[in-house]
């Protein structure tokens, strides 16, 4: 490199990338050959890394408005499939970022698209609405006082999950990237979705809805991101996992058909509650001897059990219900023919009979480990390398996973435990204690924004 074209560069290198394109451009063109591609390969470089900056400095500056919205949604929760004040509230907001907005998604849904400035890929971010039957115990300011009806009967209602959380952070996230508009490879979708914690009675909801409704077409979504707020895991932190993170979550009914007769003559009729005991401990011989639990855990819990109207009467029928987790796909049906086996057998061998239904709620929620390992680094540059971690697969469930089944997704969990509180003494998500620190609600709004520009930088 001559003498003069050495100059050249150090000028060109010395200028910003957000400001001067033209006298870039101007440089550019007196320089040739390698010299180009070294400051292109510069320019590149420092572009990512001022985009770095830029959506690290705008998601802390929004972060008392992202507090804000988090503490109005935990004020005024809604229950699943009835989110109507939650939806016109982010739609209006989404509206006045100059977003197209769709309401009406699987019922109470909200989706908005923006569509960057240069050509790239199409990716979406979901956040979750609903909230749960819970009667809140927090003294908070904005604790809820909400009522609403659930299966006909009046109930408290509280943001027991974090949905509010995951709310806020879209909305923060959907601000910084408006603000990046012309800086944006591709386009963006951003997925509010209804009732996650299951529609209520025999309605659809959630995201399997979304999916049949197209919510991943016009335009076709290439990858899709969630996640999370854990309230036993401390702030700041970011936990994830490539493959099978969470688990399918079954729902089943056994109905027990026996004989009735006397309390003092059992001889004479068929005990269904007798035989519902039988079933419930052959139903654990499949998880302990009958699955290989060294290829996924499974669960299969009896929650609910009815039978009998009197002390002294041995009744007809008795109904159990309960769930199933399952983390791997193959194990899934697999467990489901095993309980309807098991639970049919017992009930024959003692002259009874045993309807078994089984209703899956969600999928393995299924992180594509090619996706997950090229985007980590975005984690780092939320969080700091020290603060993310990989984390151990997990019982619960997330309907993200109908997302995940349909393209590659990643869904990662943001912590809201205080820090240096003992995770032992957190109470648990669905809890009337549920309790969420908002103040780095900031990390999940960078995670959420380097995703989308680094996603379109790998890809492109």
């Amino acid at each position: 490199m001559g003498k003069r074209d050495g100059c050249l560069a150090a000028r060109y290198q010395s200028l910003t990338t957000e400001k001067m394109y033209h006298t870039k451009f101007t440089l550019m063109n007196k320089l040739k050959g390698s010299q180009l591609l070294l400051l292109l390969f510069t320019t590149t470089t420092l572009f990512a890394q001022s985009t770095d900056i830029v959506i690290n400095r705008e998601a802390a500056a929004i972060l008392p408005k992202v507090i804000e919205w988090r503490r109005y949604l935990h004020q005024y929760p809604e229950l699943s499939n009835r989110e109507v004040q939650t939806s016109k509230y982010i739609a209006e907001y989404l509206t006045s970022l100059g977003l197209e907005v769709q309401t009406g998604v699987a019922k109470t849904g909200v989706v908005a698209l923006l569509k960057g400035g240069k050509p790239g890929p199409v990716v979406a971010l979901r956040a979750d609405m609903d909230a749960l039957p819970v009667l809140e115990r927090s003294k908070l300011a904005y604790a809820s006082t909400v009522k609403g009806e659930y299966l006909g009967e009046e109930v408290p209602v509280m943001h027991a999950c974090g949905h509010d959380s995951h709310m806020a952070i879209l909305l923060g996230a959907a601000t910084v990237l408006s603000s990046m508009k012309k800086d944006i490879p591709g386009t963006v979708k951003f997925i509010f979705q209804p009732a996650e914690e299951g529609a209520p009675g025999n309605e659809e909801g959630g995201a399997q809805l979304m999916v049949k409704e197209g919510v991943l077409e016009n335009p076709k979504v290439e990858a899709i991101f969630g996640l999370h707020i854990s309230s036993q895991t401390e702030i700041g932190k970011i936990l994830y996992k490539s493959g099978a993170e969470m688990a399918a979550a079954d729902w089943f009914s056994i109905k027990v058909k026996g004989k009735g007769s006397h309390g003092s003559q059992p001889w004479a009729g068929v005990d269904p509650i007798v035989v519902s005991a039988q079933i419930i401990e052959g139903l654990q011989t499949i998880v302990s001897r009958q699955e290989n639990l060294t290829t996924a855990p499974v669960v299969i819990t009896v929650g609910k059990i009815n039978g009998g109207v009197r002390n002294n009467i041995i009744s007809e029928e008795a109904i159990m219900e309960g769930t199933i987790r399952t983390l791997d796909s193959a194990m899934q049906p697999e467990v489901h023919e095993k309980m309807r086996r098991m639970a049919t057998k017992i009930a024959e061998a003692s002259g009874a009979t045993a309807e078994v239904t089984i209703v899956t709620k969600t999928l393995v929620t299924y992180n594509d480990p090619a996706l997950t390992g090229m985007m980590a680094p975005s984690f780092d540059k939320a969080a700091g390398k020290e603060n993310v971690h990989i984390m151990n697969w997990m019982t619960g469930a997330e309907d993200f996973s109908y997302y995940g089944a349909k393209i590659p997704s990643l869904f990662f969990f943001l912590g809201g435990m205080p820090a240096g509180q003992d995770p032992d003494t957190a109470a648990p998500h669905h809890t009337p204690d549920f309790y969420i620190d908002d103040s780095k609600l900031d990390v999940g709004v960078k995670a959420f924004c380097h995703l989308v520009f680094d996603y379109a930088k790998l890809t492109k």
